[in-house]
């Protein structure tokens, strides 16, 4: 999956030694565009965490994947990037928050979905 959003803020770097070898992961705070804009904490792990582009302010465009898993009867679930770039466009296209659709019934019901 992938999106396009404006990054916020950067959470403090953790790191670790685990079994296999040393660790370390970067959460991102961004937020979509669109009427409604989510923000959304993105952890980025090992190799793929490149400084130069996590600057406050930037556009990322950011291929990623979910995954849940449970932990004492609680689920939580993670966003996690495969890759992170600068969004050279600054428009939105591939945006989580995609335009409404054009439709020949409109029943402007004012919900936004």
């Amino acid at each position: 999956m992938q999106f396009t959003a404006k990054l916020i803020s950067l959470l403090p770097l953790q790191t670790g030694n685990g079994k296999n070898g040393t660790w370390k992961k970067q959460d991102v705070i961004v937020e979509t565009d669109g009427q409604y804009p989510k923000k959304v904490c993105v952890s980025i792990w090992g190799d793929k965490i490149e400084e130069s582009k996590l600057v406050p302010g930037n556009r990322l465009k950011i291929d990623f994947d979910v995954e849940s898993r449970e932990y004492n009867g609680r689920w939580y679930t993670d966003v996690k990037a495969w890759r992170v770039d600068v969004d050279g466009e600054g428009g939105s296209a591939g945006s989580a928050a995609p335009g409404p659709i054009d439709s020949p019934h409109s029943d402007d019901d004012g919900l936004p979905f």
